[in-house]
């Protein structure tokens, strides 16, 4: 046996020669994940290799396990590693077909699927390299008229969160730290100091009287106060929701430091609070802490029970003085219907306004025919999808406004009486 060289800071263990190269093939396969954002040191590595000599080479199945039970450490990570997987350990005529598929080729017009969660940060990752080394290619000058085409940046705006790379993703979260936050506020029932001659304060022009025995008496004014309302926000965090919730967690970091009072629960199948951890300056440090304190990320879900839980535990202490309710889910719930629609009811009466974040109205001519979407819609003052940039600055917009019509729920519930 002979040791092989030491890669990305890892001394890689000896192996036979009848087991070729596969030490370094995962050397080359973590250094992928890492630029598919993964976080993977040079630990990591050694436990995969030494992972693969434990359990031997059965199947691609344990061979999978092995590896993603070493470089998968957060819920979000499993797509770009089952993706990068699948791109990177398979046969060499696929790998041949994959260049072949770089080569000048004649137009394709078949309508192409949708790319799958995570497949562009993996892809990038494998392929960015081969790419950019790719000879320039001579081409005609075309001239394009541009005064009716879609800029980047706009086309950026619209992209779907799932379907973004990685830098795409670290751009996005750049893009919503420059988000115009609203500045929206209710009246209370107190009152402060005013230079406005509008309402005389009786106390505070007694008091001031008082000072020169009553000799001189100067009126002194008051408005009513006003505050930034409680914003409450309950995210979904079951697998088809994961990826959505990720990136809306980043922009409640981004509310969280201009606001005072903003509640963050997560649920799948249980609640939990991640208030304390949202309040944290780092954004990345936040999401890693709200990720440890989650037990069910990715996981299934039941709204019903988890609105139910917010209801008795927290209703009273958060839904106060005109309190905003946000919250993001698909509302794919299969059982307790009946108990869904019961406290959909019970948290909108408790709050001010509630808005239904749904990223299922990202596809054209979505239709309520999900029971639990149709028990949840009558409860709900605003309908809004939220998968791309263009939808959170909408949101942002609309917190500090009214209600909108264009995102009313009852042009749905139009269209559910006939689902019945």
């Amino acid at each position: 046996m002979k040791t092989q060289p030491a890669q990305d800071g890892v001394v890689v263990p000896p192996l036979p020669p009848a087991e070729g190269r596969f030490a370094d093939n995962i050397v080359f396969f973590a250094r992928a994940l890492r630029n598919a954002g993964l976080k993977i040191g040079p630990g990591s590595i050694a436990d995969a290799i030494g992972a693969v000599e434990a359990i031997g080479m059965g199947s691609r199945e344990e061979f999978h396990a092995a590896l993603f039970s070493v470089f998968v450490k957060r819920h979000e990570d499993k797509p770009v590693f089952d993706e990068a997987f699948r791109l990177f350990w398979r046969s060499r005529d696929l790998v041949e077909k994959m260049i072949a598929m770089m080569l000048p080729q004649a137009p394709d017009n078949r309508e192409r699927e949708k790319a799958k969660a995570g497949e562009t940060r993996a892809s990038d990752a494998l392929l960015g390299d081969r790419r950019d080394n790719r000879p320039p290619r001579d081409e005609p000058d075309i001239e394009i008229d541009a005064r009716f085409t879609t800029s980047g940046n706009e086309v950026f705006r619209r992209m779907d969160f799932a379907q973004m790379s990685a830098a795409e993703i670290a751009l996005a979260r750049k893009e919503l730290t420059r988000l115009q936050l609203p500045l929206d506020s209710v009246p209370t029932r107190r009152f402060r100091q005013s230079h406005v001659h509008r309402q005389v304060d009786p106390r505070a022009t007694m008091r001031s009287a008082l000072r020169t025995g009553g000799s001189l008496i100067l009126p002194r004014y008051r408005e009513q106060k006003e505050i930034q309302p409680p914003l409450v926000v309950l995210a979904d965090i079951s697998g088809s929701m994961s990826q959505y919730t990720r990136i809306f967690l980043h922009f409640l970091h981004v509310l969280t430091e201009s606001r005072r009072r903003v509640h963050t629960f997560l649920f799948g199948t249980r609640l939990t609070n991640v208030t304390r951890q949202m309040r944290h300056k780092d954004p990345d440090e936040a999401l890693n802490e709200c990720a440890a304190a989650v037990k069910d990320w990715s996981g299934g879900t039941r709204i019903g029970e988890t609105v139910r839980e917010f209801n008795r535990l927290w209703g009273r202490r958060v839904l106060g003085q005109g309190a905003l309710v946000l919250l993001i889910t698909d509302g794919l719930e299969r059982e307790g219907v009946e108990l869904l629609a019961e406290e959909m009811d019970r948290l909108h009466r408790s709050c001010r306004r509630l808005i239904w974040l749904n990223p299922l109205l990202r596809f054209e001519g979505f239709e309520p025919r999900a029971r639990g979407v149709r028990a949840m819609l009558p409860h709900v003052d605003e309908f809004r999808p939220v998968h791309n940039l263009s939808s959170l600055s909408d949101l942002a917009a609309a917190l500090g406004a009214g209600r909108s019509p264009a995102h009313d729920p009852r042009r749905y519930l139009d269209r559910m009486r006939g689902f019945v």
